[in-house]
């Protein structure tokens, strides 16, 4: 019991580490753009584009705030606009596929993954989903009343007081990833070393089937769902190290996540904002199924290719 629990503990120390050196610049850079011009200038670039989503121009401050920062910064930015129920959904949608997306991403990266695969994925989700909404739902035009939510918040007086509330920032992220890694870690290590693992591997195992992955790829797929994609790949990190995920199916799992992680917390934050959740919730389960299974058989249909050929050339 005593080996379990020191071999989680480094485990998870060293997925703090690996990720804290991601989290932690990055998020002191983003805290610290947040009071320099530099994402008016982004809102100002993007706001004529806002038509193509059945946005209005005011719209891209929220977008842009999420994507840089987290869907807290962007649902609070939607509360100080008036929109209608329309667009607050396509907001809603669009930050829940595209949020925090240097940090995010980041992380991706570090697991092993191409940064851009990541950000196309992203990107192009919120994008084509906002598309699709706009064309499809011709109602939602009443303003959106908005619950009741604090937006209280600590403005800084000058650069010094900027400079150590980004320090605070960075600092809790790293402290909040530990909180959540570390003891994670040493509960999949006392599942491993009792064979509890491996029974909950075989219940996961249609589901991974089916969407193209192997059995070994379920620990993370449900740490993802649950926690969230940069929690997530922390137990991405062990599992490749230890379970011998396959560059496929790291992929695979990436693209399911990036469609839809963080499932409970991210869909119920945005109650307050008077919208429909359970659209919501239905539609990222829906895509990141249907997008995962379909990059998986193509992904087969190329890795068959060559077989075929190589019959064709001995026959």
């Amino acid at each position: 019991m005593f080996d379990s629990l020191k071999t989680g503990l480094k485990a998870g120390l060293h997925t703090t580490w690996t990720l804290g050196k991601v989290i932690f610049p990055i998020t002191l850079i983003v805290s610290l753009l947040q009071y320099t011009p530099v994402l008016g200038w982004i809102v100002k670039l993007i706001s004529p584009l806002m038509g193509i989503f059945g946005l209005s121009g005011e719209a891209a401050i929220p977008l842009v705030i999420g994507n840089f920062l987290n869907l807290y910064a962007g649902i609070g930015a939607i509360l100080s606009l008036e929109l209608t129920v329309k667009e607050v959904f396509i907001l809603a949608l669009m930050l829940s596929f595209s949020h925090n997306l240097l940090v995010e991403s980041s992380v991706a990266a570090k697991v092993g993954l191409k940064l851009w695969i990541i950000l196309i994925v992203r990107l192009g989700l919120a994008i084509s989903s906002a598309i699709v909404v706009n064309l499809a739902w011709q109602g939602g035009d009443e303003t959106a009343q908005y619950g009741f939510v604090s937006q209280t918040s600590v403005v800084p007086n000058g650069w010094f007081e900027i400079i150590v509330l980004a320090l605070q920032k960075a600092t809790l992220g790293i402290v909040q990833l530990a909180l959540i890694v570390i003891p994670l870690m040493v509960v999949i290590q006392y599942l491993k070393d009792y064979g509890i693992l491996n029974v909950f591997t075989r219940w996961m195992a249609p589901v991974t089937r089916m969407l193209g992955m192997k059995e070994n790829t379920s620990m993370t797929l449900v740490a993802g769902l649950t926690i969230g994609l940069a929690y997530g790949a922390g137990v991405m990190i062990q599992a490749v190290k230890e379970d011998g995920v396959s560059y496929k199916d790291l992929t695979l799992a990436f693209i399911f996540l990036v469609s839809c992680h963080a499932v409970v917390e991210d869909t119920l934050i945005f109650i307050p904002l008077g919208i429909p959740v359970w659209p919501l919730l239905v539609i990222r389960l829906s895509v990141a199924i249907i997008l995962t299974m379909t990059v998986a058989a193509i992904w087969r249909k190329f890795e068959t290719a060559p077989r075929r050929k190589e019959a064709t050339y001995e026959n």
